[in-house]
């Protein structure tokens, strides 16, 4: 039978303290109990028929996903997305998903760059117009980076080989390149939270925000080091935002991998290590339901899968283990 090398640190806990070991052994029966037995809690405040929001990165992935479910319940729906002839597609989505009891007017199909403060502003303007404020928004826009950080700068690691020195150049492109990462996953977020949060605060009765994150960004991951580090500061900007705007529930999905094309907004280039996502990633429908419930139920951090919590907490007390899970996921090896 195997055996399971426990932390020293964890080990001395659980030793030591009954108490403690018998916290971290309810805690997942707990959470188990909680999310089977809790009801949707925001739709007393405001129905889900009618329900105002906005979709920033609609035009594809989970945006596009998200995009459906709420037409489908009867929300008014606003997707925003860079590529008009996408961004077309899921209007006809949306309005074929939608009931037949729905009114003219529940969708609006906006083309702009959330990176934009003219853009934002305008599709605020428009909300203002036609629906007079806002209930939700969903901040899905964002962009992937998928090399590490010096094979970006054009300097490879190989195994026993001592590392060339990086070239002005490449450290030009490296910095080029992070510049694009933070630009998309942080200054979008950033400038979509000072456009709405006024808007979300002063129409709503119960106004939300759900940030999609990454759960490279609680976790790290070799190859990710833009993605990650990038998905991470707009984590922690939407976190203190929240502390500040109490009135306002945000949620943080952090989901792994999911299927699909986000390859595609890769600002680097080069070869992809990890096996294709549209075969072992998490479905973009289904996570598209569980933002949804996330929203409803009020809820803050969200893992998916669920388990990745655990996996999050056990990387500050077992590194080592969880680094080691992350080199085989990427195939990444020095």
């Amino acid at each position: 039978m195997a055996v399971v090398n426990v932390p020293p640190m964890l080990s001395k806990l659980l030793s030591s303290s009954p108490k403690a070991a018998a916290v971290l052994a309810i805690l997942p029966v707990l959470l188990v109990f909680y999310k089977t037995t809790s009801k949707p809690k925001r739709v007393k405040k405001v129905p889900q028929s009618g329900e105002r929001v906005l979709i920033l990165g609609a035009s594809s992935g989970v945006g596009r996903a998200i995009a459906r479910k709420y037409a489908a319940r009867g929300a008014r729906v606003c997707v925003v997305g860079r590529r008009q002839s996408l961004l077309s597609e899921v209007e006809k989505e949306c309005h074929d998903a939608q009931p037949v009891s729905v009114s003219h007017g529940q969708l609006l199909a906006i083309p702009a760059d959330f990176t934009s403060v003219e853009d934002m502003v305008q599709v605020r303007e428009k909300l203002q117009e036609e629906w007079h404020g806002l209930d939700t928004l969903v901040v899905a826009a964002g962009v992937s980076a998928l090399q590490p950080l010096l094979a970006v700068a054009g300097v490879e690691a190989e195994r026993g080989v001592d590392l060339r020195v990086t070239s002005k150049e490449g450290i030009e492109k490296a910095a080029k390149v992070a510049g694009a990462a933070v630009q998309g996953n942080y200054i979008g977020p950033l400038i979509a939270a000072v456009t709405f949060i006024p808007m979300l605060s002063n129409t709503s009765k119960s106004p939300s925000i759900i940030l999609i994150n990454s759960l490279a960004s609680v976790i790290p991951a070799p190859t990710r080091t833009l993605y990650a580090s990038t998905k991470a500061s707009s984590l922690v900007l939407y976190q203190a935002l929240a502390i500040e705007h109490p009135k306002i529930h945000f949620t943080f999905f952090m989901p792994s991998t999911i299927e699909g094309d986000f390859r595609a907004s890769a600002v680097d280039s080069g070869p992809v290590r990890e096996v294709d996502p549209n075969k072992h990633g998490l479905k973009k429908e289904a996570v598209a339901q569980r933002c949804l419930d996330a929203v409803d139920k009020y809820e803050k951090a969200v893992f998916m899968p669920g388990l990745m919590r655990y996996a999050h907490l056990l990387y500050w007390l077992w590194p080592s283990f969880i680094e080691g899970k992350a080199k085989q996921k990427y195939n990444f090896s020095t």
